[in-house]
């Protein structure tokens, strides 16, 4: 994609403007699927072809990098070209693919420098990508991405390894869960490959010395209330209620459709020795917005933003459940003890389930593989039940009590890499070994018992596939690393939950459609999509306005039952980047960036008609536009309801000067 030209009449100097990259800044590894060396053990994915992983970096895996100089998030001063002008990309290009990991998956990576609004916003190119530290994979894109294509941020210092729960200062830890031995046999079930299990906890423990990357979430057509729904955020009081595409939605377009700002929450102090800390997870309820900080999850009024409670954690969290039980209860998984400059991660090995009306913390577990914890990747929620999965194993607790409900079986080949929640429970399997005799199961599951409902087997040799919706169940997955952009999509799949069978096959190449999933450990992390009405909702690609330099794009639908475009498309207007984010009812919500001189909208789209109707426009003043544009949809978790938008950050970095100002979340509010 070729870049903009600059915008007429520039001036010389400005602020807001994208910067260079930082000098010296890798590139994040993109991530494989490590396979064992023997039975069940992680291999090396091919080294040739589009996309192929390359040497580790100089300094040895899991060398801390740090962050740009001004943090991610923090506005920049413009170049010397003017406001907007794009930069230069690295010389690999955006997100070059890197090595995968040896030690295991660990959790997503903090987003990129966020560059301020300057003239010719949002046309400006991201900033260069840091590396990740070695053991956090990521999508391979095949090629380099075309211009506007984010590069992969750098997980910092203090960046959770893998995905942990939560866990207050002195509090007791509760015995493990065991799992069992495990021995070698053939076929289906939830069920583990011993061997892998084995090898994985001796890769755990080399992890915990070396250190892995961190984490993060997101969307759901269940979570109206929950942490960023299609934009990386966690849950809330709805979930996914009133997003099933069915009757009508909650929100009403009010009188004044002018918001106004209604808090901002300042950024977390960063521990000395170390550059960043993730804050991954937000949740809003009737009663509070709850968000997380520094090793700790704090709640706050929703109108207000006087804090209520305080949830202390022992570690940083590493993932977050972007759904929640019908009592307001969700579960993260976190970090035993504070990274430090020496041991940037202990492993995500807590589980723990919250209460978030009460702030508290209603149990804790681990699961184990012999003496070994496992460390997590990913945890979701259906009905009451909470299902955390990784390569090395996984398990179901009631979210009540923390008894154990099920875990994967022992004894073949095949493992649970991962669960999607909401309205059902759905395990993404992997079979066989690393290529084309890999063979992905996604199965239907039941939440309480682990039996399985449907299963429906893809085609060998697809490597990763993530969870877009589970009633009606859609899986995306990038079918021969064809994608071409890193978005780790180039079909979905629309599956009959109830037989296993396939309804449709959806084309969504990526150089047209802007949506994105990690599939590899965050099994139903996608962004910018909403499912319902029997239709997914999909944005296009930024393409040039109708006036000079704009640029813009649409939101387009796909019949689930045929997998052809229904001819619906909702324009997002000269200037402006639409997003999908939830269903409401049979209508969509979506956001809309806006351009460098006016402040973001949120929008309700007519299932049938595609009439939009504008339910919010936040202010269009300097510092305001700067602390919304710190927020891109990409990366921040975003959540819409009742009138109130909240938007934050899923990482806090150290200022770079005394009046250095950072916000780690900001509300809107039009009532």
């Amino acid at each position: 994609m070729s870049q903009p030209p600059p915008p007429p009449n520039e001036p010389p100097k400005g602020f807001g403007a994208p910067q260079e990259p930082a000098p010296g800044s890798p590139q994040s590894p993109s991530a494989g699927d490590p396979e064992p060396s023997g039975p069940g053990a992680p291999q090396d994915p091919p080294a040739q072809g589009p996309g192929a992983p390359q040497d580790p970096p100089a300094q040895g895996f899991g060398a801390p990098q740090d962050p740009p100089a001004q943090g991610f998030g923090a506005p920049q001063d413009a170049p010397a070209q003017g406001f907007g002008a794009p930069q230069d990309p690295p010389a690999q290009g955006f997100g070059a693919p890197q090595d995968p990991p040896a030690g295991g998956f660990g959790p997503p990576t903090p987003p990129p420098a966020a560059a301020g609004p300057g003239y010719g916003y949002p046309q400006t190119p991201p900033p260069a990508a840091p590396q990740q530290p070695y053991g956090y994979p990521q999508t391979p894109p095949p090629g380099q991405p075309g211009y506007g294509y984010p590069g992969q941020p750098q997980a910092p210092y203090g960046a959770p390894g893998q995905p942990q729960a939560p866990y207050g200062y002195g509090y007791p830890q509760p015995p493990t869960m065991p799992m069992q031995p495990q021995a070698q046999q053939t076929g289906g079930g939830r069920k583990v490959n011993s061997q892998l299990l084995i090898i994985v906890a001796a890769v755990v423990a080399v992890a915990l010395i070396v250190g892995v990357g961190v984490l993060y979430s997101q969307n759901s057509k269940d979570d109206k209330h929950n942490t960023g729904a299609t934009s990386g955020a966690t849950g809330g009081k709805d979930g996914g209620k009133g997003g099933d595409g069915k009757g009508d939605g909650g929100e009403k377009a009010p009188a004044n459709t002018d918001s106004t700002l209604l808090f901002q929450l300042p950024a977390p102090a960063v521990p000395k020795g170390i550059t960043s800390v993730a804050t991954v997870g937000s949740w809003f309820t009737d009663k509070v917005y709850a968000k997380t900080g520094n090793a700790e999850i704090n709640g706050y009024d929703p109108d207000t933003g006087a804090k209520t409670w305080t949830l202390k954690l022992p570690g940083p969290v590493c993932q977050a459940s972007r759904h929640t039980s019908e009592r307001n209860r969700s579960a993260i998984i976190y970090e035993p003890a504070m990274p430090t400059k020496a041991q940037p991660s202990h492993g995500c090995t807590q589980l723990a389930a919250i209460d978030l009306d009460a702030g508290a913390k209603l149990w804790t577990r681990t699961i184990k593989s012999g003496d070994q914890e496992i460390n997590l990747d990913n945890v979701t929620i259906s009905g009451n039940t909470v299902a955390a999965g990784s390569t090395g194993g996984g398990g179901a607790f009631d979210i009540s009590t923390g008894k154990a409900l099920w875990a994967p079986k022992t004894g073949d080949s095949c493992y649970d890499s991962g669960y999607g929640g909401g309205e059902k429970l759905v395990a993404v399997r992997k079979c066989g070994e690393y290529g084309s005799t890999r063979q992905l199961h996604i199965q239907t599951i039941d939440p309480k018992s682990g039996k399985v409902i449907s299963e429906y087997k893809m085609s060998p040799g697809i490597e990763y596939a993530s969870v877009v919706s589970t009633d009606p169940l859609v899986v995306a997955a990038d079918v021969g690393d064809s994608a071409g952009d890193g978005s780790g999509i180039s079909d979905f799949f629309s599956i009959d939950n109830k037989t296993g069978k396939l309804r449709a096959k959806i084309s969504a190449p990526g150089e047209t459609y802007a949506a994105k999933c990690d599939g590899i450990t965050r099994i139903e992390f996608c962004k910018s999509l909403a499912v319902g009405n029997d239709k997914l909702y999909v944005p296009t690609e930024e393409h040039e306005g109708a006036g000079d330099y704009s640029r813009t794009n649409e939101i387009v639908a796909f019949d689930l039952a045929t997998g052809k475009q229904t001819g619906q498309r909702a324009d997002a207007g000269d200037g402006y980047s639409i997003t999908p984010l939830r269903m409401d009812g049979t209508s969509l919500i979506a956001y809309k960036r806006p351009p460098y001189d006016k402040g973001g909208q949120i929008v309700s789209i007519d299932g049938t008609s595609f009439k939009e109707t504008k339910l919010m426009e936040n202010p269009a003043t300097q510092s305001t536009r700067d602390a919304e544009s710190s927020m891109l949809p990409d990366y921040a978790e975003i959540l819409y309801s009742d009138g109130r938008l909240y938007m934050s950050q899923i990482y806090a970095d150290k200022p770079t000067s005394a009046t250095d100002k950072a916000y780690l979340a900001i509300a809107f509010g039009t009532k």
